[in-house]
């Protein structure tokens, strides 16, 4: 159930980016956004570990 979760979360993020990206709420390309933000991927991912381990 847990990797249900985090894919749900993730395809709504995803959704949300494209979402504002259409309507113009922001400029970025998703190249430029994961060229960015890469690493808070890694700490959500260990932050996901931990939490499951207890």
């Amino acid at each position: 159930m847990g990797s249900n979760v985090f894919a749900a979360l993730v395809l709504i993020v995803v959704g949300l980016f494209f979402l504002a990206r259409n309507l113009g709420w922001i400029d970025t390309g998703l190249g430029a956004l994961l060229a960015t933000w890469w690493p808070a991927g890694l700490v959500v991912v260990g932050v996901a570990m931990l939490l499951r381990r207890k």
